[in-house]
């Protein structure tokens, strides 16, 4: 086994992952060690192994971890999702200087040579290389069972960030399946052929996720985790299904969303818990899977460049305090019913919402008495860290959800709808939005044809999933166009009320420049097209 030195440029930057991973090349003398000797270190000390799994989580919450210093738009995962999230048509914010996230918004972001297409390859390739560490360093045929989680774990981060990159660096799988995607590194991946490495195509991408996630399902057998910033048995099921729904395989979508929610035993926030800002602790029984954010991890320490400085309208200690608030465009908002208790997840005309209103919260401020300017259409959805010391706690320690039992019930009522199911898959959707949303506790009624109770699924989906970086993969799964202005409204500012086709060539993120140049596999013409961001 082999503990590849990648080549991509993005894992030459793995400096930042030195840790007990590295103690394992060398003897304390110089000389260098096999990979056999690597694996039974491990073995003899799991915590070097575990150190090796830590550093791959830790990825996901890095302060500047990809781009340095000075750059307030890197802060992990959280940050990919606001990046796509304002490439889509349901989030809204100003052009101003203080929006990190502006050039995601006028689709700037489209350059080969930026930070942000740098950012958006190499956050996931670093830890590509992290996952590969691991399961280079492992014993596949173990019967351990902290190993064999280990190596679980692994198998579906590679999985998750492999399947990120493909949603990013190529239209959907189906119809595309023979299309340039990007490079493939395992850790069985030699040096050389790491530097030679071409664009593999979506459906070999593919393969590899599904290979990895059907491995992980079996390793996180009965595997308990210490906390829910790990991958269990349920998450990997969950990652399945997310994948299997790409790829159109619908009756595998919702059996493995069926799967996800059993063995995790999610359930869905009741109306109640949505009925004040929320989304902020992983501990919520709805919560699968999440970035665990502590008040000594440098995003927090940091102020301002974490998640709840660009989104959390409460934390006015952040750039939303200075007027990067993060809003619901106007068309979406005003299709959401009056009696569901989602439309209060944004203020309304009066700029106000029940979420936030004294009644509710006695001794709290109210939002339109405090005195940040927050706006119509702004978000009270997620709340503040530890809301029982109020709204406007100024400690920025929420922690990021990743997956949560919503999100399977929407697979698996897609994947029924699909797969000849659609009475199943209707109430399946009703019982959610009737039992968990309504504010009436009935009323709500689904389509009964196939592809409007699809189209109805993805509505939800907008609403439900808004601000959580599931917009722009939905954009792209779905092959639907990004619709900003509708019949002439919008909340955009002017220079970014524009649409776009679906499967437009600008919707395609670019294999950066830096890649370019460090893989000889990847030349100029094999990148996808440069297109100049659409103009209002």
């Amino acid at each position: 086994m082999k503990r590849t030195k990648i080549y991509i440029i993005t894992l030459l930057s793995a400096f930042a992952l030195i840790g007990c991973s590295d103690f394992l090349d060398t003897y304390p003398e110089g000389g260098t060690i096999t990979e056999e000797q690597k694996v039974a270190a491990s073995e003899a000390n799991p915590a070097l192994l575990a150190a090796d799994v830590a550093a791959m989580y830790a990825n996901m919450i890095a302060y500047t971890g990809v781009l340095g210093s000075g750059y307030h738009n890197d802060f992990g995962y959280a940050a990919a999702c606001l990046y796509m999230d304002c490439n889509g048509a349901d989030m809204t914010s100003a052009n101003i200087g203080y929006n990190w996230f502006g050039p995601n918004g006028s689709y700037a972001d489209r350059e080969y040579s930026s930070t942000r297409t740098f950012f958006m390859w190499s956050l996931f390739y670093k830890q590509i290389y992290s996952a590969n560490i691991v399961l280079g360093s492992s014993d596949l045929e173990t019967d351990d069972p902290t190993t064999r989680a280990f190596i679980g774990q692994a198998l579906a981060v590679r999985a998750f960030d492999y399947m990120s990159l493909a949603q990013l660096h190529q239209f959907t799988y189906k119809g595309h399946e023979e299309k340039p995607c990007v490079p493939i590194v395992t850790e069985k991946t030699s040096p050389e052929e790491a530097g030679n490495n071409p664009r593999a195509s979506v459906k070999d991408v593919y393969e590899l996720v599904m290979s990895d996630l059907n491995m992980a399902v079996k390793y996180l057998k009965g595997y308990k985790r210490p906390d829910k910033g790990y991958i269990d048995q349920g998450v990997a099921y969950g990652l399945r299904a997310r994948a299997n729904l790409i790829m159109n395989n619908w009756a595998a979508a919702a059996s493995d969303a069926d799967s996800a929610l059993i063995v995790s035993g999610a359930k869905p926030y009741t109306l109640a818990e949505v009925s004040k800002p929320a989304f902020a602790d992983a501990g919520d029984k709805t919560v699968m899977w999440a970035n665990m954010v502590t008040e000594n991890n440098d995003i927090v320490t940091s102020g301002i460049i974490n998640m709840p400085s660009h989104l959390c309208s409460f934390y006015t200690d952040g750039y939303v305090g200075v007027g990067a608030w993060r809003k619901i465009n106007k068309p979406l908002y005003d299709k959401i019913r009056v009696d569901d208790i989602r439309k209060q997840w944004w203020l309304n005309e009066d700029e106000t919402s029940v979420l936030v209103d004294k009644p509710v919260y006695d001794g709290w401020r109210e939002v339109a008495s405090s005195d940040a300017d927050f706006g119509v259409y702004t978000n009270v959805k997620f709340g503040p860290y530890k809301g029982e010391a109020g709204l406007y706690n100024q400690v920025a320690a929420q922690d990021w959800f990743l997956m949560r039992a919503e999100e399977m019930i929407f697979i698996k009522a897609e994947g029924l709808a699909n797969s000849g199911s659609t009475g199943a898959a209707k109430t399946l959707l009703e019982g959610f939005v009737n039992g968990n949303r309504m504010v009436s506790g009935s009323g709500y009624t689904a389509p009964s044809g196939a592809a409007e109770l699809a189209d109805e699924i993805w509505f939800q989906r907008r609403i439900e999933l808004w601000g959580e970086g599931f917009s722009f993969y939905d954009i792209m799964r779905l092959k639907k166009p990004v619709t900003r202005v509708v019949d002439g409204v919008t909340s955009f500012p002017a220079a970014w009320q524009f649409n776009i086709e679906a499967e437009a060539p600008i919707l395609l993120w670019l294999v950066p420049k830096a890649e370019i140049e460090a893989n000889k596999g990847i030349k100029e013409e094999d990148n996808n097209e440069k297109v100049a961001p659409p103009k209002a």
